[in-house]
């Protein structure tokens, strides 16, 4: 059905088929790419203009590989085709993959609805020395066949014209492959659904056919009164696969040219690389080495510890500029380049650049707020809530915008290039005997960008229990957000134990992949008991990124943090100025020692004791507690916090903060280890919460999140700060593990005598 506004286009498709980049080449749409299964959850909306063609609403279906009722997003797919009537149906096709690409293509062309193929990848098809006659696949299946390359943006207007000119005629659904025996009855439960007045009714039919369970839900009647023609439901069902596969190869493929038996059997320049980058040997060195080096080009401010090996850099770079405020030079570009202890890498030199509230771009920004309101006569406390607070705050997390962005970019590099896809494959080899599929682990490992995109993921997985798995441990993948207090964290790090960093950061990021894998084991060992579902994954070419998809992956993520710093992050800095500048009359104070907030940050402080920066961090130690607290609402909250509270006590940083509270090396750690692994932002808590079976097991997970990090944070203080103590805590960890193993053989036992 047509819209006033132009007309609706759903583009459907296999994973990895090429399908969501086309969406975006053909809408400028912010879209994720992803280069594995399941990354597009929820269809995505965008428009495509073109004042010669016209203007079109371009829904992005999940990708899949058929429109049987097994996964959430086949679901989705199928029901948006149906129930929505979209004018077209744009059917990407990975024209490198033909055959298995086509078996959907047999089903849609079922619906009543009009529909174009995509050959997509058409410059990788070229570029194997083979082609397709498009004209001819296009008379055998009954619609129009563009040759396109959505990478190459190539053809892609002449594809839209057909669309265009497609969605003009209605279309009846039709069957290639019913031309054996089985014709008679599918012709015959379709007329049952043409006598119900039902729309696509051979669809229709032969779901009712093939006993889908959807089809029995909704069109009861219909359905019982088809099955009735043919009664091995499972038998119709592999048959009309079997049937579909055998029509594809003999009809179809042939209209592929160049390819022989002996090409079949040859290498690609993909199955080269990946006998190296997937080997059992090399693969994971090389995944760790790959991951290290991108969290130093990230963090590191000694890059290729060239100053650890000896090189003097002096003083460091100075700054060319320089002015007086208050009396005192301020020099805002100190440290651009290097400093006394090596070279920036990439990330902190823009971190450098554009510094914060006391440093680089933003720090210009602040000091010239302050000597405009100084200049106009401002009240202090005015002066105080926008340079102390909401400037402290606020540019304390844009000022690691820059790293952030950098190092979305290397994990949008490692997806685009396919090279994200075999991590999976690869970390499946190994964990799947401990109770994680390398369906699983996709989430997880997008959890590195954001908690509530890879929650939301899960609903691609088989169980509640895998889901539930799932989600627990996806908060301990430390996303953007995290990076900012770990990087504040790492230069404190840096100047008491001399650790890099870089290396401190990368640590703290395989801490969490540790936890979480040793969490999914005691979980699948305990209360989330399950056989491991199987696990099938396509293993996409590898290719060159698209700089324009990228830049749109690293926009995407990028705006979403800029966004909540303008945001909660602004109100909660704002807060906290409030708390710590006013007692509980009301009345402004000069000394923080009877505002409102130390005195709720001195009530909380001993329950942070055990981690190090409790009761022995002194009067001021109040200020990681409420950071901590306040990190629960949002993780960007715990830099932003220290920096706030920082300039309030008087100190100029987090360092300073751990300096004047005699914080050791153990505490320091134990604040980050607790922050990391504790209860993410408020978002992911709801996030959690719509995707999890049920409110127990909500609670449980908050539980979980809360009572892990605690323990942890306790175990690296007393760990870092008493080496001796590895005498309890190592038998403990035996005993516990020797304890899990025969709960297992107990349940185990169990299980099979059940069984049996």
């Amino acid at each position: 059905m047509k819209k006033e506004n132009g007309i609706t286009i759903a583009l459907a498709g296999n994973p990895n088929s090429g399908k969501t980049t086309l969406f975006n080449s053909l809408t400028g749409s912010t879209a994720y790419v992803g280069n594995w299964p399941g990354v597009t959850v929820e269809k995505r909306e965008g428009v495509y203009k073109n004042k010669r063609i016209g203007e079109a609403k371009i829904i992005d279906l999940p990708g899949i590989y058929s429109l049987s009722p097994y996964s959430p997003e086949e679901i989705i797919s199928r029901n948006y085709i149906l129930q929505s009537h979209p004018d077209v149906v744009i059917d990407v096709i990975d024209a490198t993959n033909l055959e298995r690409n086509l078996y959907m293509t047999t089903q849609i062309l079922e619906m009543d609805v009009p529909v174009v193929l995509a050959l997509n990848m058409s410059d990788a098809l070229d570029g194997s020395g083979q082609s397709i006659d498009a004209k001819a696949l296009g008379r055998k299946l009954g619609v129009p066949v563009i040759l396109v390359s959505a990478l190459r943006e190539r053809n892609l207007d002449n594809l839209m014209a057909e669309a265009f000119i497609a969605s003009r005629k209605p279309r009846k659904g039709v069957s290639l492959w019913d031309q054996g025996p089985l014709k008679p009855i599918i012709e015959k439960a379709e007329a049952i659904y043409k006598g119900s007045l039902k729309e696509n009714a051979l669809f229709h039919a032969i779901k009712a056919l093939e006993g889908d369970e959807i089809e029995l839900k909704e069109n009861n009647r219909e359905c019982q009164e088809a099955q009735t023609l043919y009664e091995d439901k499972e038998g119709f069902e592999a048959t009309s696969a079997d049937e579909r596969y055998k029509y594809i190869v003999s009809q179809l493929a042939p209209c592929r040219h160049g390819h022989s038996g002996n090409e079949a059997h040859k290498l690609t320049k993909s199955d080269k690389i990946d006998k190296v980058l997937t080997s059992k040997i090399w693969g994971i060195p090389i995944l760790l080495a790959i991951l290290f080096l991108i969290f130093h080009l990230t963090f590191a401010g000694d890059l290729f510890y060239l100053g650890a090996m000896g090189v003097d850099f002096g003083d460091g770079y100075s700054g060319l500029i320089h002015f007086t405020v208050d009396g005192e030079q301020f020099y805002p570009f100190a440290g651009l380049f290097y400093t006394a202890d090596g070279i920036n890498g990439i990330g902190e030199f823009f971190h450098s650049l554009f510094g914060d509230d006391g440093s680089g771009i933003f720090g210009c920004i602040t000091q010239g707020i302050h000597v405009g309101l100084i200049g106009a006569g401002a009240p202090a406390w005015v002066d105080g809530l926008l340079c102390e607070g909401v400037c402290a705050g606020v540019f304390a997390v844009l000022g690691f915008v820059p790293q952030i962005m950098i190092l979305f970019l290397f994990f949008a590099i490692l997806e685009d290039s396919g090279y994200m896809a075999r991590i999976a494959f690869m970390l499946d080899r190994i964990f799947r005997r401990f109770g994680v599929s390398g369906r699983a682990f996709i989430p997880m490992i997008m959890g590195f960008g954001c908690g509530i995109p890879a929650m939301i993921n899960t609903r691609t997985l088989s169980s509640d229990k895998e889901r539930t798995k799932t989600i627990r441990v996806i908060p301990f993948f430390a996303c953007g957000a995290k990076a900012t207090f770990l990087a504040v964290v790492a230069d404190a790090v840096a100047e008491a134990a001399g650790m890099d960093g870089g290396l401190f950061t990368f640590s703290m990021y395989l801490l969490g992949i540790v936890v979480a894998i040793a969490a999914v084991i005691v979980m699948n060992k305990t209360s989330q008991r399950e056989k491991v579902p199987p696990f099938v994954m396509e293993l996409p070419s590898y290719h060159t990124p698209k700089p324009r998809a990228l830049a749109i992956h690293v926009w995407d993520k990028g705006k979403h943090f800029i966004k909540k710093a303008s945001t909660i992050i602004l109100a909660s800095t704002i807060v906290i100025w409030f708390l710590a500048n006013f007692n509980w009359g009301w009345q402004m104070v000069d000394e923080t020692g009877t505002s409102i907030l130390n005195d709720l940050g001195r009530l909380i402080q001993p329950l942070f004791t055990p981690m190090g920066f409790g009761v022995q961090a002194g009067q001021d130690g109040w200020t990681l507690a409420v950071a901590s607290i306040q990190g629960i609402v949002a993780k960007e909250n715990v830099t932003s916090t220290v920096e706030t509270l920082a300039a309030i006590i008087g100190a100029d940083s987090f360092q300073a903060i751990v300096e004047a509270c005699g914080i050791s090396t153990g505490g320091v750690v134990a604040f980050a280890v607790f922050n990391l692994m504790t209860i993410p932002c408020f978002a992911s808590v709801a996030t959690a919460k719509a995707e999890l079976p049920n409110r127990k097991s909500y609670v449980w997970t908050i539980l979980f999140w809360l009572g892990l990090s605690y323990v942890l944070g306790c175990v690296a203080y007393i760990t870092i700060d008493y080496v001796w103590t590895l005498g309890i805590t190592l038998p403990l960890l035996g005993l516990g593990i020797l304890a899990l193993y025969l709960y297992d053989r107990k349940k185990s036992r169990q299980e099979a005598k059940a069984a049996a």
